[in-house]
């Protein structure tokens, strides 16, 4: 019964292309083979039940605003392989939503855009091999929830970031042999990722003296950058940090576990420091101010007369003038001094003494 019910649906499937006459073949289990066809679009006439589409080796031309397979929404396997599309428009597969498998192998592809695999939430294998990217924007690998595969051998790929890495770390299974990696210091994130994942044959191509070797085998030493290893804190007794540069011979410096807290009391001296020499330079600009100040209460020196007379006599009228008014402050004590009785003042009290005596 079951024999005959498949050859049933085959021969329906069969008088279904005849009638409508498109190029491809169709089997019982909803496959559609349409490869080297010439094809420039997928033939609407095709059942929009069907499962899987081989459009290989065709001339597809590839729609900007819109999505490539519109009327196939329960496609499960596309294989796009052997087409030539350099670039692949945002949302290009949007409506495939249960799709599994995607080739896109030797399509000459140079770039991807990051929205390129919209709507391929279920997606579980995507195969790039073969094709010409050179750099690579692994942001592509957001919308991709599901996948499983990653396939981009033979590419032009010469280096990978590490934020790509880190991308693909959510991928299981990620081929990249066969690109032509340069092993320099910027390999080193690579060379991690590799031997995290146990990788073999991702093998460099420059320069010259590292040709043909794995990368995961090499060591900082090979790459010819400074590399740092660090131990756990928990072995802070004999805790390392090993520098190598170049062919030049492993340099051991010893490290503490407080070495990365001792920043806040290099501020804090600093802080202290110009403090310190803030309050030298007030106490100074303090001193200078009263010295100054002090120098301004001094009393000036009298003017020199315009009229008549020398410097020098007005210096002594000058010093005649401060000694008699030091003489009158004397006498306001009431006291005077002998030493300062003029002899013409003694001269009438002697001739008062000698008319007494005559008489």
């Amino acid at each position: 019964m079951a024999p005959a019910c498949l050859l049933g649906v085959c021969s329906l499937l069969c008088a279904w292309a005849v009638v409508t006459g498109h190029p491809c073949s169709l089997d019982h289990q909803g496959w559609a083979d349409c490869s080297g066809k010439s094809l420039q679009h997928a033939p609407s006439s095709l059942p929009r039940n069907i499962t899987s589409l081989d459009l290989s080796f065709n001339s597809l031309v590839m729609p900007r605003d819109r999505t490539l397979l519109m009327h196939f929404p329960s496609l499960r396997s596309l294989n796009l392989s052997s087409n030539a599309m350099p670039t692949l428009s945002p949302a290009t597969f949007s409506n495939l939503g249960a799709l599994r498998l995607l080739d896109l192998s030797n399509c000459g592809i140079t770039s991807l855009h990051r929205d390129t695999f919209q709507g391929l939430g279920n997606l579980h294998t995507l195969i790039l091999r073969n094709n010409s990217l050179q750099e690579l924007d692994v942001s592509f690998l957001l919308p991709l929830k599901s996948l499983f595969h990653l396939d981009l051998q033979h590419n032009e790929l010469v280096s990978m970031d590490t934020w790509s890495l880190q991308l693909m770390e959510t991928v299981p299974q990620v081929r990249l042999e066969g690109n032509p990696w340069v092993c320099d210091c910027t390999a080193h994130p690579l060379q991690q990722w590799l031997q995290l994942r146990k990788a073999v044959q991702v093998t460099c191509v420059s320069p010259p003296g590292l040709r043909g070797q794995e990368i995961a085998a090499l060591d900082s030493q090979d790459l010819g950058c400074w590399m740092k290893h660090r131990f756990p804190r928990a072995l802070s007794t004999a805790q390392q940090i090993t520098v190598t540069q170049n062919d030049t011979t492993a340099t051991t410096l010893p490290a503490t576990g407080k070495g990365g807290r001792s920043w806040p009391y290099l501020v804090a001296f600093l802080v202290t420091a110009v403090g310190i020499s803030i309050l030298i330079a007030l106490a100074a600009k303090c001193k200078l101010v009263h010295k100054n100040f002090t120098s301004y209460r001094h009393r000036p020196l009298p003017e020199i007369s315009s009229i008549g007379g020398s410097p020098m006599e007005d210096s002594s009228s000058w010093d005649r003038g401060s000694v008699q008014a030091d003489m009158q402050a004397e006498d306001d004590d009431g006291f005077i001094e002998d030493n300062y009785i003029q002899p013409s003042e003694q001269l009438p009290d002697k001739q008062e003494r000698d008319s007494h005596l005559s008489i």
